[in-house]
């Protein structure tokens, strides 16, 4: 007797989803690795902490502000072909960024390059799932992308750490190249999503404002610690006697404003928009997407801010440093998988504020561990509690979003959750090293003034050298450039220490900020759903109730 042989479908999915889930680890993995080898991409580069912080605020503004365009691309070229072409982008930017020899070639290769072929790829893979996949197995699907996702948040770290440490940096990117062209030969696997025949008029005026608004916004916030918010700092620009950065956050928003009224008067002419306004009048998306814009603002911080603590602080080698990474990204990962699975019917809502209680938990305990004798291992246990409570939130927040409007709907609510997620991680990275170097700035600068064992002339010095900030920098590397300089031995162990305090100060003052936005999310917490979303009426072969209604006015 001969056995049945396996649904085509069945077959098909097995071959795509390694495919699709592949590119999203691939997308997530390039953060992760960065992050724990700052310190050495720097000095590699000749750059500051101040710089490859600008390097990876950049690299998920690209994607945040070209995200809606790059869905609306995929809708009109086909999913696979944009897949495809974000590949060829993206693995022609890591090729880049692999040479890179100095920072400008490495903001156009990773930041830029990357950032655009991402803003392709991720659109795309939640198409190209809906289409590869029957209704049954979708959330299966979108589950398993959401892993590999989560697999390269706990691999990234030890990845990154280990080559960085015994080989250079540069070898992650070469490796992704490869990675690429493995993606590509092995793209014919998966079935294109549909592509309408009435091509309708494309928005560029729409993405314009889209790209413009978001893009100053973020570089506002991004240049607010070394320009000042509204208040100059002493020798930086200024517009009209204020700092240029209330006029970049303020423009922004009014940008970001006149977006959504012209994709309101797009709708309403019959025209097709980047984002339908009226999605966002659905209560249960608008609590998944401002979850998801939190949750990856948070993590960002924390992602920044810890790994700078281990290499510059405590002057851990890469490989040091992801591995004490590692108690966040395995509990991130387990809580991610193991909450669905054993608690199928957990209330989104509970689950959520469960895990940033957690995540506060978290960061106030490594608040308190930060002084001037902490080890490396004052940070496993608030990582534990940050990692369960990210991982939290990453079990419920794709079916909330997923589930809120109609599966023909899909491709345009995965465009809005990878914009807001990017954006989150944007700002997140952007105010938090903002904060960071704004109050190092003003810590050393006043503890060198208050120092009566500095010099005089010294004092003075230093009140035009801290003008434009402070460079985030170890003990060693500082003394190595108080020596260049010819500052005397005494001296220049006085600075040290003054700046080892001010450097604390300011990684506990970047981690408040942390915990202070972990709060502010919970008063948004009660927009997300009561009852498990996968539990409808239709489950049980009844109509499927309505979520929200959403108004297309």
């Amino acid at each position: 007797m001969t056995e049945p042989t396996a649904r085509p479908e069945v077959r098909a999915g097995a071959a795509v989803l390694p495919i699709l889930a592949g590119g999203q680890f691939l997308m997530t993995l390039d953060s992760s690795v960065m992050n724990v080898s700052i310190r050495q991409v720097a000095a590699d580069l000749g750059t500051t902490v101040t710089g490859i912080q600008t390097a990876i605020t950049l690299y998920t503004l690209v994607m945040a502000s070209l995200m809606l365009t790059g869905g609306k691309i995929g809708a009109r070229i086909g999913r696979r072909r944009a897949f495809a072409i974000g590949l060829v982008i993206y693995g022609t930017g890591s090729g880049i960024t692999a040479l890179a020899p100095n920072l400008g070639v490495l903001l156009f290769g990773w930041s830029f390059l990357e950032g655009v072929g991402a803003a392709l790829i991720l659109p795309a893979i939640v198409a190209l799932v809906a289409s590869n996949f029957p209704r049954d197995r979708r959330s299966a699907a979108y589950g398993l992308i959401a892993a590999a996702s989560a697999i390269a948040v706990a691999a990234g770290p030890l990845i990154g750490g280990a080559v960085t440490t015994f080989w250079s940096w540069r070898w992650v990117f070469a490796g992704e190249v490869v990675v690429v062209i493995v993606l590509l030969f092995f793209l014919r696997r998966v079935q294109d999503a549909p592509v309408s025949k009435e091509q309708p008029r494309f928005d560029f005026f729409g993405a314009v404002l889209s790209i413009t608004g978001l893009s100053l916004f973020v570089f506002g916030v991004l240049k607010s610690g070394t320009w000042g918010w509204v208040q100059p700092k002493p020798g930086g620009p200024t517009i009209l006697g204020v700092s240029p950065v209330v006029w970049l956050v303020t423009g922004g928003l009014l940008i970001v404003y006149c977006f959504f009224l012209w994709e309101a008067f797009q709708e309403r002419r019959g025209r097709e928009p980047l984002v339908r306004p009226g999605m966002l009048r659905n209560r249960q998306l608008d609590g998944g997407l401002s979850m998801f814009f939190f949750q990856f603002l948070i993590q960002a911080g924390v992602f920044f801010t810890i790994p700078l603590f281990l290499s510059v602080v405590l002057e851990l080698s890469a490989v040091q440093t992801g591995a004490r990474l590692l108690p966040l990204s395995l509990a991130l990962l387990l809580s991610a998988l193991l909450i669905p699975r054993f608690a199928p019917g957990a209330r989104p809502r509970l689950v959520v504020r469960l895990g940033l209680l957690s995540m506060i938990a978290g960061t106030l305990v490594l608040i308190g561990g930060i002084d001037p004798g902490a080890n490396a291992g004052i940070v496993t246990v608030p990582l534990l509690l940050m990692g369960l409570g990210m991982g939290a939130l990453a079990s419920q927040l794709g079916a909330v979003t997923v589930s809120a409007l109609p599966d023909d709907q899909s491709a345009e609510v995965g465009g809005l959750q990878n914009t807001v997620t990017n954006l989150g991680a944007s700002i997140g990275t952007a105010l938090v090293g903002a904060v960071l170097i704004a109050s190092l700035t003003a810590g050393l600068s006043h503890g060198i003034q208050s120092n009566s064992a500095i010099p005089p002339e010294v004092k003075t010095q230093s009140t035009t050298y801290l003008a434009s900030g402070v460079p985030f920098v170890s003990d060693s590397d500082l003394q190595k450039q108080l020596a260049a300089a010819g500052v005397p031995q005494s001296t220049a162990d006085e600075i040290v220490a003054e700046n080892s305090k001010a450097r604390l100060a300011a990684l506990r003052d970047a981690l408040w900020v942390v915990a202070v936005l972990a709060v502010v999310s919970l008063f948004l917490t009660g927009l997300l759903p009561t009852e498990p979303v996968g539990r409808r009426k239709e489950d049980e072969g009844g109509p499927r109730e309505p979520l929200e209604p959403v108004s297309t006015g």
